[in-house]
């Protein structure tokens, strides 16, 4: 193939480095940080909330391991939001509505992401288990920041990088 022919090629094909690098890491930073605000006004440290999340890997033992565990959630976290954005991404390939109409698919996307989150991840994870329900604000406000901060983030990444 010559140059020429190369370039055509690329300049008509999608990469998938930047709409799943930008989408992830723009939703991995706007969830952890929404998580930091709102636990934030519970007393709950950023430290304690990386932490909780790599309790889902390490058990209760991811409390005790200083900021060591904190970085390990961290990277979980980032880890998840990088694989919510590859699988957004793989989709809209063959789905195209789902960048033609990013904002309705996006928010559709966070809830999903949600659902698999709290009803299949968590549960299976090492995570602690709370013997309570979780309270009907709680839901509210996490289904919410998977809307805004997870799915949408994703899905206009994608659009933006898949013109």
């Amino acid at each position: 193939m010559s140059a020429a022919a190369s370039t055509t090629v690329s300049a008509h094909k999608p990469i998938a480095l930047a709409p799943i690098l930008w989408g992830g890491l723009i939703a991995g930073t706007l969830d952890l940080t929404a998580a930091f605000v709102t636990w934030g006004f519970k007393g709950v440290s950023p430290i304690r909330i990386t932490q909780s999340i790599a309790s889902g890997l390490l058990g209760r033992a991811a409390y005790e391991g200083g900021l060591g565990t904190a970085a390990v959630g961290t990277g979980l976290h980032f880890f998840i939001a990088f694989s919510a954005a590859v699988v957004f991404y793989a989709a809209s390939r063959k789905l195209t509505f789902l960048t033609r109409h990013a904002i309705r698919w996006g928010f559709l996307y966070g809830i999903t992401v949600y659902m698999v989150m709290y009803w299949i991840v968590v549960p299976l994870s090492a995570t602690p288990k709370s013997k309570l329900p979780p309270s009907f604000l709680s839901v509210v406000i996490a289904v919410l920041t998977h809307m805004f901060c997870v799915g949408l983030p994703i899905s206009l990444a994608v659009r933006r990088y898949s013109r």
